[in-house]
């Protein structure tokens, strides 16, 4: 896979939530879904060639699938990585555009 492939696969969603789009408004970020195996540069890539904008900082995190009990049974949701993405100054993404 070549690396402008490989940018296209990192980014699976934005993900939509109070706390992102509290942050959203108050420190210019941005909260995506990414692939278990990006690395910051990907993820920085990504961002800039996807939406055409400045990327300042990357921050990646690891999050835990939730243990839930189904009729007697314990399972566990499956974990996800998600990066907060810091965009320059005046820069933003419209994420609730029109298709």
């Amino acid at each position: 896979m070549n690396t402008s492939e490989r940018i296209m696969t990192v980014l699976r969603a934005p993900h939509i939530s109070e706390k992102s789009a509290r942050i959203g408004e108050i420190a210019n970020q941005y909260v995506f879904e990414v692939s278990p195996d990006a690395t910051k540069p990907e993820i920085k890539a990504a961002v800039e060639q996807m939406f055409n904008v400045k990327v300042d900082s990357v921050q990646v995190v690891n999050v835990k699938g939730k243990a839930k009990g189904f009729k007697g049974r314990s399972g566990r949701r499956t974990g996800f990585r998600k990066a907060y993405v810091r965009l320059g100054e005046g820069q933003s993404i419209d994420l609730v555009a029109k298709a």
